[in-house]
């Protein structure tokens, strides 16, 4: 058997290993574009192979397909979906930024793939031509970054939602678990007034709660797709309602409400939505920095630190110190949240370099965003799964820290006055004294003391908001 065959585009001959689906466009986008090692995201994959069958339906119902052939890319889609032609799609981000070498892979599979199962020969084009029926009223212009829209949607409500909603529940189970909890609180690293453990895990929650809102709102923005503009936005070569047709399509297949965009101009001149949820991306990113560190602070120890949290112990923390444990989920999450806020970067560049009618840096933006969802994802439910499900409060270390710290003072100052207060804890510093006794040397009576400076009375104090 031969081990090459010669395929044509409108460029002449190519020489393309006998095996392979793709095309002579796809061969000479690897001959150019051999850069790095990673392929395009295989979200993206499924993202055009719905895509391509939602236009092959809607062009078979507008008659711009026969019955066959629409039937024909319905069924190679279905089988790309199923994950049977993975090897077929080589091509790296780092292609024109248009995306048109990667549409072009996928039309150039379709029709090869049509063509193996009506019994031609790869590259002959028939029954089905790549860019005559394939790429049927539609131009990589609008086809990329529709599908760059229906993955993205796709990861954020399959994967990276459902994972924020997890944490964000197992950092609520927590802080009703331990809402009578007393600890010291602490501001600038130093101790402050008592408050509940409980309401350091509930403020955890809501900071997962409102980003979860932040980027549900948008998400609703990737909604609209370019489908439809083809070229630069016009419209040319695409029959009236055929966006509406292949985009219903795609919202039945899928279950998300994608329209039809307003302007196409705009969809394919800049990538505003996506940049939005980036960004919601890098302030989720935040949050999650905030909570790895705060909780890699409270677990120090286990001897000479905080020490008020005990997290499992997961794996060996050191090569050479035995019996050490590290706070690895919390360094797992802080570097992702890095990653994604570095990556938000990369998007937001990408989206400012639109120029004119089109904007070149959509495999960039596309590659980092999807990128971030899925990081996001895969962290929060491994920092949720191995870490908050298993921590243990150290309460006989959160009982010690109440008694000895000096900030209880705080409530004696609106009675007593803020200068006598400050004396009574510099005085229990210097002598090394529980907060107590420094207050009776110093005049407060005892029962004052008692009542003022009791741990939970503080701690309650705003607890709740008020109601409305």
């Amino acid at each position: 058997m031969k081990s090459q065959r010669t395929e044509y585009d409108s460029m002449g001959p190519v020489q393309i290993a006998a095996g392979r689906l793709w095309g002579a466009q796809t061969q000479r986008a690897l001959a150019h574009f051999a850069i790095g090692e990673t392929p395009m995201p295989p979200a993206l994959l499924s993202a055009y192979a719905r895509l391509k069958k939602a236009c092959a339906l809607a062009n078979g119902e507008l008659g711009q397909l026969t019955p066959a052939q629409s039937a024909l890319i319905c069924r190679v889609c279905d089988e790309i979906l199923a994950g049977k032609h993975d090897a077929q799609f080589p091509l790296p981000p780092w292609i024109s930024g248009s995306g048109t070498q990667f549409n072009m892979n996928v039309n150039e599979v379709v029709a090869n793939r049509a063509s193996a199962l009506t019994g031609e020969a790869l590259g002959s084009h028939r029954p089905l031509h790549p860019n005559d029926h394939v790429n049927r009223s539609t131009s990589s212009n609008d086809t990329f970054p529709s599908a760059m829209h229906i993955a993205v949607a796709l990861a954020t409500q399959q994967q990276l939602l459902p994972a924020l909603s997890r944490l964000q529940h197992g950092c609520e189970s927590k802080g009703q678990a331990w809402d009578g909890l007393l600890k010291v609180g602490r501001t600038h690293l130093m101790d402050a007034v008592p408050m509940y453990m409980g309401q350091e895990w509930h403020a955890f929650a809501s900071q997962l709660k409102a980003a979860h809102a932040d980027i549900s709102h948008a998400l609703a923005g990737v909604m609209p797709l370019a489908l439809g503009g083809t070229a630069v936005g016009s419209g040319l070569g695409a029959p009236p309602g055929f966006a509406r047709a292949a985009i219903l399509h795609l919202a039945n297949f899928t279950g998300l409400p994608f329209r039809e965009a307003d302007d196409h101009f705009a969809a394919q001149g800049a990538h505003d939505a996506l940049a939005r949820l980036s960004a919601a991306l890098k302030t989720l990113a935040t949050i999650l920095f905030k909570i790895a560190n705060d909780v890699r602070l409270l677990a120090s120890g286990p001897r000479c630190a905080l020490a008020e949290l005990k997290l499992p112990d997961n794996e060996p923390g050191s090569s050479i110190m035995p019996g050490k444990v590290n706070p690895t989920q919390c360094e797992m999450l802080a570097m992702v949240a890095l990653q994604i806020m570095a990556n938000d970067q990369a998007v937001a560049l990408g989206n400012a370099g639109g120029m004119l009618q089109m904007n070149v840096y959509k495999p960039l933006i596309l590659r980092n965003l999807l990128e971030s969802l899925r990081l996001a994802g895969d962290a929060m439910d491994s920092f949720n799964r191995h870490l908050v499900a298993n921590c243990q409060p150290d309460s006989a270390r959160l009982a010690r820290d109440v008694e000895n710290t000096l900030m209880r003072v705080t409530a004696l100052a609106p009675v007593i006055g803020y200068e006598q207060a400050a004396s009574i804890a510099q005085l229990a510093l210097a002598q090394d004294w529980p907060l107590r006794v420094a207050a009776l040397q110093l005049g407060v009576e005892e029962a004052l003391f008692d009542k003022l400076c009791d741990a939970g009375a503080m701690a309650g104090a705003g607890h709740k908001a008020d109601p409305d």
